[in-house]
């Protein structure tokens, strides 16, 4: 990587990093009275996937089985979720939110409503293909957060290589920060 100011990616990577735990522990901190955050953890994995088997519970949530199935014992007596014994095989058991569960996902969840971003491109001044694979998955990971984010300080060579690439299309770019700023206060108002 030639000509890559390593300062410069590090601060960046930094500051992505300092966005997502932000955004992470906005919602999380008005259930901790009520549950752990590896329990509300649980609640937000069976909110996305459904009934669940209690063993395919532990690897999305990088535990293991027995860690998931206390968890689940304690969430199930906190009326969160209901256990049942799968009909297709008595091994296995099943579970899902109930009523309060859901309620209070949807309630953290509510709050996350993310911020902004405008990704500031002032000085950038080369891109190659590592470097866009780079900012494409830097871009991704900030959407994936913090919704649509909207890339300021687009200099002419950028704008073409997001354009060549098709990036443009699902990027909002504009050539000075300023500008990308007064986009996304016109979007909020």
């Amino acid at each position: 990587m030639d000509g890559v100011d390593l300062d410069a990616v590090t601060s960046a990577v930094l500051t992505g990093s300092r966005l997502l735990v932000a955004i992470a522990t906005r919602s999380p901190s008005s259930v901790e009275d009520r549950v752990t955050l590896p329990r509300f953890r649980m609640l937000v994995v069976l909110a996305g996937h459904g009934e669940t088997k209690l063993v395919t519970m532990a690897e999305p949530l990088n535990v293991n089985p027995s860690t998931a199935m206390r968890m689940a014992d304690r969430l199930a007596a906190s009326n969160l979720i209901v256990r049942r014994t799968s009909p297709s095989n008595r091994r296995e058991s099943l579970m899902c939110l109930t009523s309060a569960g859901r309620r209070l996902v949807d309630e953290a969840t509510a709050l996350r409503t993310p911020p902004r971003v405008v990704v500031d491109a002032q000085n950038l001044t080369f891109c190659d293909s590592t470097g866009l694979s780079v900012l494409t998955a830097a871009l991704n990971t900030i959407e994936a957060a913090a919704g649509q984010p909207v890339i300021g300080g687009t200099h002419h060579r950028l704008a073409r290589i997001l354009k060549i690439t098709g990036s443009d299309r699902r990027l909002r770019l504009h050539p000075t920060v300023e500008s990308a700023v007064e986009h996304l206060t016109a979007i909020e108002k």
